[in-house]
């Protein structure tokens, strides 16, 4: 008997479930995928990627890590960043990150993990840069909800500063990356309003961005 059984009956099910419905499914995933999004986003298990924007298998090119960071010599996501752009071809990358996330409260609270720790140290500089506007907001929740924001914009601005995006817009390729949160208690995305279409947008979005941000607190 096969370790994990279950997983495999539900593996059949799904198969069989997906070649009933639409028998052509499995003979188009053959052929290149051609996706026009990169989905960076958080491990959590409660957010997944293609489930909450209704896309199918091959129509979403995703990267996931804790806390859904864009760190700068991190090989493993910009290969991802760099292969979704140069041999996909995609339009859009798409930072996601959700509230309540728990590599953003470890931060928050200056919680001790083990090996993860020197991953999230990447997420540190975030909480400090902003210290001052997140100490002023006296709810617990709010000023965690508004550090899982903080740190989607500065991820958007992350992926907006690697070379392969960099690269793509110099040769005016179309590359559009979006700043998300995903809110687990009600299964809704909501745009943080941060959209960067090329190089001179950054400035002007970072300072819309985080004001946008602290005008929304209600203590």
């Amino acid at each position: 008997m096969k370790v994990l059984k279950h997983l495999f009956e539900n593996n059949r099910k799904w198969a069989s479930k997906q070649t009933q419905s639409d028998p052509d499914f499995f003979n188009r995933l053959l052929q290149q995928q051609s996706p026009e999004y990169l989905w960076i986003g958080c491990s959590d298990s409660r957010v997944p990627a293609n489930e909450i924007v209704g896309l199918l298998p091959g129509e979403l090119f995703v990267h996931r890590n804790v806390a859904n960071l864009v760190v700068k010599n991190d090989l493993n996501c910009l290969s991802v960043i760099q292969f979704a752009v140069e041999v996909l071809k995609v339009k859009h990358i798409i930072v996601c990150g959700h509230y309540g996330c728990g590599g953003v409260k470890a931060v928050l609270d200056n919680s001790k993990i083990g090996l993860v720790d020197k991953w999230l140290q990447n997420l540190k500089p975030v909480k400090e840069n902003f210290q001052k506007n997140l100490s002023e907001i006296k709810d617990n929740t709010s000023r965690f909800n508004k550090l899982c924001e903080l740190n989607v914009v500065e991820q958007v601005f992350n992926v907006c500063k690697t070379n392969t995006v960099k690269k793509a817009w110099q040769s005016n390729q179309s590359i559009t990356v979006h700043g998300w949160i995903y809110d687990i208690k009600d299964g809704l995305l909501q745009d943080l309003d941060v959209c960067i279409r090329s190089p001179k947008e950054i400035e002007e979005t970072k300072t819309k961005s985080y004001s946008k941000i602290f005008s929304e607190v209600i203590n």
